[in-house]
């Protein structure tokens, strides 16, 4: 079977995404599995997305243009920074290793050694 992922979302997320499954998407989604979904109702690709990063960030004035993968590396290191478990970050982001989501997360050496010293059992 598929494994089930949990994502920590705050509370004002959860409320937006349930009130766009409840009433927003059903309206638009041709693809009823799909979570989000373009303007014609399929799916929203990979590049659908780069796609809307790159317009928002535009209208936004934001230079240099953040990437997806530049936000997967900041949410990486702010659930890290936040607390979040190493592992669980591991899983979410679907990792192999440990070691790449280490090398993932942009937290200096004092700010790993701290997690570590509060995480670690005989630190």
């Amino acid at each position: 079977g598929r494994k089930e992922r949990l994502v920590p979302l705050p509370t004002p997320v959860r409320r937006a995404l349930d009130n766009w499954i409840g009433s927003g998407r059903p309206e638009l989604a041709s693809d009823r599995a799909a979570l989000f979904v373009n303007q014609s109702g399929q799916r929203l690709t990979t590049r659908g997305v780069q796609w809307l990063l790159t317009e928002r960030a535009r209208l936004g004035g934001l230079i240099p243009q953040p990437s997806p993968h530049a936000l997967r590396h900041s949410y990486a290191t702010h659930l890290l920074q936040a607390g979040a478990d190493l592992r669980a970050i591991q899983e979410l982001l679907g990792h192999a290793s440990l070691s790449t989501t280490q090398r993932y997360t942009h937290l200096d050496f004092d700010t790993l050694a701290r997690i570590y010293d509060d995480a670690h059992p005989r630190a």
